[in-house]
């Protein structure tokens, strides 16, 4: 296939002189050692194997430095709350200007980078999006985001970091051809995913959901094996724990399903309404941010630092703390918050800095329980939050599945996986009617245009 370089590489040719005597004796070429069918599988299952357990330890390492970096800016905040002016501008300011030359790749959450190279027929684009210098360089710019207080996650640049990783390492060893290469991006950035929440059916199903489907190969056990390991160094290294304890929540049939109807049309229409805002046009009321960008960022950093002041300084970094309080009954946060932390939302991914959307969208769904749970008779706090966080990522991102299974992962609640299953499909269905194209595969349509066209490999 054009493009790529196959992995069966050829045969040395039979030499045509005959040896002495009978000529059915002849001597068969002798393949070169490395080119054993057996060396190559053996190759092929190392990159997969050590590539996995590569990006678990990875992925801890970025989960331990973001809250790190997410603790000091509160520190500092907590310091004096008009540090945000300053921080948050400039920080804003210098990541884009960083990302203006050779970590240009290095933008937004990662995911798009990791679906256009999927769908790249050219290495040196593969290369650009999934180089080590990327995947450093991805790292650094995501935790240098969280530092000075950005509305944004580490799960989208741990995909796009585990897939650059496993990509890199499959290259090492010589893996070329298509269906190898397709497979360890699959394998990296699920393994990112499942490693990120300890979630490994959830790296699983987003990896067939969201990855796989970009190009016609069917999932291989390599690949499924991979992302198990992923998740299993953090199941190793960290213990059985869910990302957001144990809350192990049920809702029985009756009224409180009015929770579901509410969450699933809420999620969707406020997770179709952040795509459509985030969705950069050249012709839209945001096409100047392109011309100049620098100055777009720092101004949103300036809206990002007054959200700040508005929310009582809750707006900043993941929003795991705020979301757990809502979690376990007892908000830390206000009405307001919703509304908030969805502007901010928008604001840190407009921006054009570095950073995810999956844990700043479990917020913002998370914060509809406040408002619907007093509505709705026989509804707990808890339950509702798990329907509202899952509800709208699946309106953010059209996975359903995916939105399903990591939810009820991190909140260790079995129980609740068919409500918030259907409040994530109603989700989804809403959201299709305000965008026709998931955000994900719109952005990787809009970085696939910026490409320039490139023979060869």
């Amino acid at each position: 296939m054009p493009g790529f370089v196959s992995m069966s590489e050829p045969t040395p040719p039979e030499s045509s002189s005959e040896p002495l005597g009978d000529s059915s004796a002849r001597a068969a070429p002798r393949r070169p050692l490395a080119r054993h069918p057996l060396l190559r599988q053996w190759r092929r299952n190392l990159a997969f194997w050590l590539g996995a357990l590569l990006v678990g330890l990875v992925a801890l390492a970025f989960a331990h430095l973001a809250d790190l970096a997410s603790a000091t800016f509160r520190a500092v905040v907590a310091k004096s709350p008009w540090w945000p002016w300053l921080l948050c501008p400039l920080g804003f300011a210098g990541l884009v200007w960083l990302t203006q030359g050779a970590l240009k790749n290095t933008r937004g959450s990662g995911i798009p980078q990791v679906i256009v190279a999927l769908e790249q027929r050219s290495s040196r684009n593969r290369n650009a999006l999934l180089s080590v210098r990327i995947a450093v360089g991805k790292l650094a710019m995501t935790l240098m985001a969280l530092l000075v207080g950005a509305s944004a996650g580490r799960e989208g640049p741990t995909v796009h970091i585990g897939a650059a990783l496993m990509y890199s390492l499959g290259r090492r060893l010589g893996l070329y051809d298509k269906r190898t290469v397709s497979g360890l991006i699959i394998a990296g950035g699920a393994a990112g995913i499942a490693a990120a929440f300890n979630t490994p059916l959830g790296g699983v199903v987003f990896a067939i959901e969201e990855l796989s489907r970009t190009f016609e190969q069917r999932f291989s056990g390599l690949v499924l094996t991979a992302v198990l390991l992923g998740g299993m160094v953090t199941l190793g290294l960290m213990g059985s724990y869910s990302y957001f304890g144990r809350l192990s929540e049920s809702m029985p049939l009756g009224p409180a399903w009015i929770a579901v109807v509410a969450c699933g049309v809420l999620g969707g229409l406020l997770g179709g309404l952040y795509c459509r805002l985030v969705l950069p046009t050249q012709r839209g009321p945001l096409g100047f941010i392109s011309r100049w960008p620098i100055r777009f960022a720092a101004a949103c950093g300036l809206v990002l630092a007054l959200l700040g002041l508005l929310s009582g300084q809750h707006v900043f970094g993941t929003g795991y703390a705020e979301t757990r309080s809502i979690l376990e009954g007892h908000p830390v946060v206000g009405d307001d918050f919703l509304l908030w932390k969805f502007i901010a939302n928008v604001i840190s991914f407009i921006a054009g800095i570095p950073g995810g959307l999956f844990s700043p969208s479990l917020t913002v769904g998370a914060s509809l329980a406040p408002w619907l749970t007093p509505l709705i008779p026989g509804a707990s706090l808890p339950a509702v939050a798990l329907l509202g966080m899952s509800a709208y990522l699946a309106g953010v991102t059209r996975t359903p599945l995916t939105a399903t299974v990591i939810t009820v992962e991190m909140s260790h609640s079995p129980d609740m996986l068919i409500p918030i299953l259907a409040a994530t499909l109603l989700a989804s269905g809403v959201s299709a009617r305000l965008n026709p194209l998931p955000i994900y595969h719109a952005l990787a349509r809009q970085m696939q245009e910026t490409l320039a066209p490139t023979k060869g490999s």
